[in-house]
């Protein structure tokens, strides 16, 4: 049967990435504490396609992904899959994104009724030739209170929900749990979310944003000083989007820092 795919081209050009997205499988995400917490992941997958090569063989992607699907997955099994692809397509670089959902247990802050809270975490990973980038990401939802409003109001001031979204390269001796990442983030804004709050919880949760208002500005900056703390940071991206409960649009600030 005739290999299309595997035919020579004569265009000269070469595709810096080429494979497939939104690929849905069950696995298994390496927890701080040695366990491992049940996801559901999703997976984007490519590799560089050499300019004499027509196409890629998407099918291979799917057949490696789904070898991982019961195993516990961290930096160095993204590695490890990197390598496998790489290896299989015969190509100079490989790249893989896992997008997944991260329970967290949230005890109320009054009456400490435990409950979830899920977050929207992603491990990518790079390899090309021998160098190999982890990244690891995660948007944490937070509460911002608006400086401006609380100045000029006589009473109350306008909140918000909003979403402080971090993206952070490690070196390869160090590790950022999202167990202690998450924490990190949530402080920075005018205060926490709940899945569950008890007439108590909101007394103090809302007094506690209105005692500490904060900008998007002020979230991204006081974000950059707390990342710079984590032990092996390489670099990181901070954005701060905030749904804004008084206007029809969102405010936000984003940047990127260099920690070598």
């Amino acid at each position: 049967m005739r290999d299309v795919a595997s035919e020579h081209d004569l265009r000269g050009i070469t595709i810096r990435r080429v494979g497939v997205r939104d690929i849905h499988l069950p696995l298994r995400v390496r927890e701080k504490d040695g366990g491992h917490a049940r996801v559901v992941g999703t997976f984007d997958t490519s590799v560089e396609l050499a300019h004499y090569h027509r196409g890629t063989h998407m099918s291979r992607f799917v057949e490696i992904l789904a070898r991982w699907s019961k195993k516990d997955v961290g930096s160095a099994e993204i590695r490890e899959m990197l390598h496998e692809i790489r290896d299989r397509f015969q190509a100079r670089a490989a790249a893989l994104t896992l997008a997944f959902k991260y329970f967290l247990s949230k005890p109320a802050p009054v009456s400490g009724i435990p409950s979830d809270l899920d977050y929207d975490c992603w491990f990518a990973g790079r390899l090309e030739e021998e160098s190999y980038e982890f990244r690891l990401g995660a948007t944490v939802p937070i509460t911002t209170l608006c400086p401006c409003s609380k100045e000029i109001a006589q009473f109350g001031a306008h909140s918000q929900r909003a979403h402080l979204r971090v993206s952070l390269v490690q070196d390869d001796e160090h590790i950022v749990w999202i167990e202690d990442l998450v924490p990190l983030l949530e402080a920075q804004g005018s205060a926490a979310l709940f899945p569950i709050l008890k007439r108590s919880d909101e007394q103090h949760v809302t007094e506690a944003a209105y005692a500490n208002p904060k900008f998007v500005e002020d979230v991204v900056r006081d974000a950059v000083l707390a990342i710079r703390e984590l032990p092996g940071v390489v670099r990181f991206t901070v954005e701060c989007e905030s749904f804004e409960s008084i206007h029809n649009h969102n405010a936000y600030a984003y940047t990127e820092v260099e920690t070598t």
